[in-house]
């Protein structure tokens, strides 16, 4: 039986309004079995300022290289290399649990898979595979293309066959595709209806990359879990998201990067031109929906230009230029997130007979949430995997 202690001078645990101070958080086989007020042990003892959950990233495309040209291409050996390293830097940036919304072939479920049986390092992923969208869609270099009611029922057949933890369908045009518009709607609300359906039968979540109006609201009004990016959102979307409990994912990280690099370091003019288009009303949509109560969880979508799988903190920094409270930012990179993926029953917050994924940090996030960055150790199912002292 494997056992570890951890003393928390500030305990931030995921699901309290306030935090805690002097726990004493038990660790046996993985799972946390008890949580109490700091008293002498005989066990060994690992002291922390600050405890926090381990962070979620609800939006990562594992296998993309960051920070080179829009020219440059990699072989699929170069792509593998480059996605293990990715792997590693999200446990050291805290970051032990990943949705992946798109992969070409469904290598994410390879990469989930090595992880599991311990031949490389990384966080619990939940893999989407290959993304489905309508033909010369968002994302059609890497995707399945559908078309018509029939074939989306088995583009989401094929890849619940492939083991998918998720279904990710495109709703909208994007940024990233040439020749497309993030504002355009692309599938129909019939064809999304039945693709959801399907995944919800099998068990599975659905997510949507959704930019433009109308492609948003197709996808609500089909159930859609999640929607991605969300920039153009109405109040007839924040009503219909609210009465669902539909989770918005705003990866502000994504369009920022883009403009803070842009042309000169090699973004391509198109992707900055649409990001231009869009910047303004996604910040004023992701506003409105934090005001108007909208469960919001926390992903990047790193691996668009200059979106570094190891800069999860850069999110919660842009939420917080926004007005929203600390302690609200760490509920949606912890427990929102969970629940988001829909793990919230073993991951997400530290409570007795959850997964102990923890981070150590030096310096409280509450005060300045850039102290996410301040990490160190890094605690997953019980194990330390990041250690910086």
């Amino acid at each position: 039986m494997s056992k570890l202690v951890v003393h928390a001078k500030i305990m931030i645990d995921g699901v309290s309004d306030t935090p805690k101070k002097d726990q004493l958080i038990s660790i046996e086989d993985g799972k946390i079995v008890s949580i109490e007020e700091y008293h002498e042990t005989n066990e060994e003892v690992i002291h922390a300022n600050v405890v926090t959950p381990g962070f979620f990233n609800c939006h990562v495309h594992i296998m993309e290289p960051v920070g080179f040209g829009a020219n440059k291409e990699f072989t699929l050996m170069e792509k593998a290399f480059y996605a293990q390293n990715h792997c590693k830097e999200y446990l050291e940036s805290g970051v032990t649990f990943i949705r992946v919304v798109g992969t070409e072939e469904n290598y994410d479920l390879q990469i989930k898979e090595a992880i599991e049986n311990h031949v490389i390092e990384g966080p619990h992923m939940y893999c989407a595979g290959k993304v489905i969208c309508m033909t010369g869609g968002h994302g059609w270099q890497e995707g399945i293309e559908a078309d018509g009611k029939d074939a989306c029922l088995k583009a989401v057949r094929t890849q619940l066959r492939s083991g998918v933890d998720l279904i990710k369908i495109m709703a909208t045009g994007g940024v990233m595709t040439e020749g497309v518009e993030p504002g355009n709607a692309q599938f129909t609300l019939d064809e999304m209806k039945v693709m959801i359906e399907e995944a919800h039968k099998a068990g599975r979540k659905t997510a949507t990359h959704a930019q433009g109006l109308q492609g948003i609201k197709n996808a609500l009004y089909a159930g859609i879990d999640s929607i991605e990016h969300g920039c153009f959102l109405d109040d007839e979307c924040l009503e219909r998201m609210k009465e669902q409990n539909t989770f918005l994912v705003p990866t502000l990280c994504a369009p920022q990067c883009i403009i803070d690099k842009g042309v000169e370091n090699g973004v391509a003019k198109y992707a900055v031109d649409k990001t231009l288009k869009v910047k303004d009303a996604h910040v004023e949509s992701v506003k409105k929906a934090y005001e108007k109560g909208i469960q919001i969880a926390l992903g990047t979508d790193a691996g668009t230009p200059f979106n570094y799988h190891s800069n999860t903190a850069y999110e919660m920094e842009l939420l917080a230029r926004l007005d929203i409270s600390n302690m609200d930012i760490l509920k949606m990179a912890t427990i929102n997130s969970a629940r988001c993926v829909g793990v919230e029953k073993d991951y997400g917050s530290i409570e007795v007979g959850k997964q102990a994924d923890l981070v150590c940090l030096n310096e409280n996030p509450l005060e300045n949430i850039s102290n996410v960055r301040k990490i160190n150790r890094v605690i997953q199912s019980g194990k330390i995997v990041i250690d910086n002292n």
